[in-house]
């Protein structure tokens, strides 16, 4: 039957549409049997683009010959961001920036796997050390959103890195007090107003002293990280780090 479904609705690729062969990337790992995770072919797997060090020390960005003794992107001396670090493996664009558009805004929720596959090989291949961290936790959506969207992006990609890496997650703590304006309808400076006290702490006493570990699905200008770790800090946390897909 299964044979049968194929020919007549034959698997194809998310991004390209081509129809997903039965090769694999690497024999030994299952998971890319039959395209990745029966979602993506591997022609387009391969062009995702990564984030290649030398990064920058704040946003996490590949930064330019010119700018490695400073260890910091022209973008971020000009900026003061509230988290400590940021990092993510692939650079948003391309594949990977549809597959964040199909997962966010099409609620094609079953591409969380794929996308917390990028983030797991990205943290084995430079050696992250997470268990530095104290708490996972997701930005979280307004409930207005929340229930348009159906489920938090943020969180289903926190809690299968929580999962993987044995962390102690918090989803109910950090909440938007304000339903406003989806941050990518703005620009730069927009954002940050927009987002400007956005974000409150049900039990500020829960983070204090904590190192943090801040999870969304993208870090484009960090106006909205900036903000929850702005109020992270407030509260007393040691340190927020922020883990992305794409930045």
């Amino acid at each position: 039957m299964n044979s049968l479904l194929n020919i007549i609705y034959p698997k194809t690729c998310l991004v390209c549409h081509s129809p997903l062969e039965n090769k694999t990337v690497n024999p030994v790992r299952k998971e890319f049997s039959n395209g990745v995770n029966n979602l993506l072919c591997i022609n387009c797997w391969q062009k995702i683009k990564k984030n290649i060090p030398p990064l920058c020390i704040i946003c996490g960005r590949q930064i330019h010959r010119e700018q490695i003794s400073k260890r910091v992107c022209l973008d971020c001396q000009r900026k003061n961001f509230s988290f400590d670090r940021a990092l993510a493996p692939c650079i948003y664009e391309g594949v990977v920036r549809e597959l964040i558009h199909k997962f966010k805004y099409e609620n094609k929720d079953y591409l969380g796997p794929l996308l917390v596959k990028l983030l797991i090989e990205f943290i084995h291949q430079y050696q992250i050390t997470l268990n530095l961290f104290d708490l996972v936790i997701p930005i979280p959506l307004h409930k207005i959103r929340l229930r348009e969207r159906e489920f938090n992006q943020a969180e289903l990609i926190a809690r299968q890195v929580a999962d993987e890496f044995s962390l102690q997650m918090s989803c109910s703590n950090l909440w938007r007090k304000y339903h406003r304006k989806a941050q990518m309808e703005l620009k730069e400076d927009q954002r940050r107003e927009n987002i400007k006290g956005c974000f409150a702490l049900h039990n500020p006493q829960d983070v204090k002293g904590k190192n943090i570990l801040l999870v969304d699905d993208v870090l484009t200008t960090g106006a909205t990280c900036s903000e929850a770790a702005s109020v992270l800090k407030t509260a007393g946390a040691i340190s927020v780090w922020v883990l992305t897909v794409a930045n």
